[in-house]
């Protein structure tokens, strides 16, 4: 699965470099989405975008199916469990110190898609909001 992993990776970004692959958004749609706190819009199915997609109807049916697995495995263990990680410690410092006030940064893959540190802190009965760029804290 690794040297699977590593020649899609490898062919992904040779077809990029070629000019036959398009990644379906530039980096200053993320930044005026991040901005605007509409990540989800410009992502929408593409939740695992910080990893490569290897999934792709041009693979033989053996391929697809390793595809779909290390897909599930790096969604799982590297997005949805580094959230719930992220999520859970921004938690425990709030409840531990509840007198004190916090500043939390992080990167915007944390709020694409599915299960993100925000999800994880509203299950947790957090009220979490936006605050848009130039606005003050």
């Amino acid at each position: 699965q690794v040297v699977f992993a590593l020649n899609q990776t490898l062919l992904q970004q040779e077809s990029l470099r070629a000019g036959s692959f398009q990644i379906p958004y530039t980096t200053e749609d993320l930044i005026k989405h991040y901005n605007c706190g509409d990540l989800s819009s410009i992502i929408s199915n593409h939740d695992t975008s910080q990893v490569p997609n290897f999934i792709n109807a041009t693979l033989p049916a053996h391929e697809r199916i390793t595809a779909q697995e290390i897909d599930s495995y790096f969604r799982q263990e590297l997005i949805y469990k580094r959230n719930e990680r992220m999520g859970r410690r921004v938690k425990d410092l709030l409840q531990e110190h509840p007198d004190k006030s916090f500043f939390f940064a992080f990167g915007a893959g944390h709020f694409m898609g599915n299960n993100t540190v925000i999800d994880v802190l509203r299950r947790e009965g957090y009220e979490v909001e936006h605050t848009p760029a130039g606005h003050a804290i």
